[in-house]
């Protein structure tokens, strides 16, 4: 894909749905912990290609308000992995400028992956390259809930611009282009309110087999769709 039209009509937010970790270790005879291992790199390596091309936001939904009844094992397991990716990753957003932000409600985390979130946040908030967002047991429709809790506890008045400064992703622009893996057609309760006018597109690759040279093509394909916002 050529830079130019990166430059042109790059989406500015991406949001993915990183579904297929589990599958993808299944079809190979692993454990499900080795595909969530190895889709941690891919993490990595979309943050990396979606930085140096100018994208500016990349939210992915890492664990959700559901994801909690999973077995016991496996959800111990990512937490362990989270912690041990933001720690590894803290010098690449540094030396890559990007900065990260988590939404969602991390209080049900333990103290040292709260700890370890917040210090991830503090330490790039001044990088000015990609803001990659982790949606942390994150849910959409428990965060339109929380916003309306803080809309009344300030005593603010209803308006579009008012609730979305409650929501998690204040400050952060409505998502242009949705992706997810796995060959699931659904939302799944991730960013309904940011998604209203998403180009969406569901591909069959299993996450930890997403490529930089698919989100190009991807990318491409977004480029020449025309987005009418409710118009004509």
């Amino acid at each position: 894909m050529n830079t130019n039209s990166h430059k042109k009509e790059l989406p500015k937010h991406i949001a993915i749905i990183m579904d297929g970790n589990g599958r993808w270790a299944n079809e190979r005879g692993l454990k499900r912990t080795v595909g969530h291992e190895e889709g941690a790199k891919t993490v990595r390596e979309i943050t990396k290609h979606c930085n140096s091309i100018g994208v500016k936001y990349l939210t992915l939904y890492a664990f959700s308000t559901e994801n909690w009844s999973r077995p016991k094992l496996e959800i111990e397991f990512l937490m362990k992995l989270l912690e041990k990716y933001l720690k590894s990753e803290l010098n690449i957003y540094l030396d890559n400028n990007v900065r990260f932000k988590a939404i969602g409600d991390i209080s049900r985390f333990s103290k040292s992956l709260q700890e370890m979130i917040k210090k991830s946040e503090k330490a790039t908030k001044n990088a000015t390259g990609l803001t990659q967002v982790l949606a942390l047991n994150y849910g959409s429709q428990d965060e339109i809930l929380r916003a309306i809790k803080k809309l009344n506890e300030q005593h603010l008045e209803v308006t579009k611009q008012n609730f979305e400064k409650c929501l998690d992703t204040a400050g952060i622009p409505d998502v242009d282009l949705l992706i997810r893996t796995s060959g699931e057609v659904r939302l799944s309760n991730y960013l309904l309110w940011q998604n209203a006018y998403a180009e969406m597109f569901f591909v069959n690759t299993y996450w930890p087999e997403f490529t930089t040279n698919e989100l190009d093509d991807i990318i491409s394909d977004y480029q020449n769709r025309e987005r009418r916002f409710g118009g004509i």
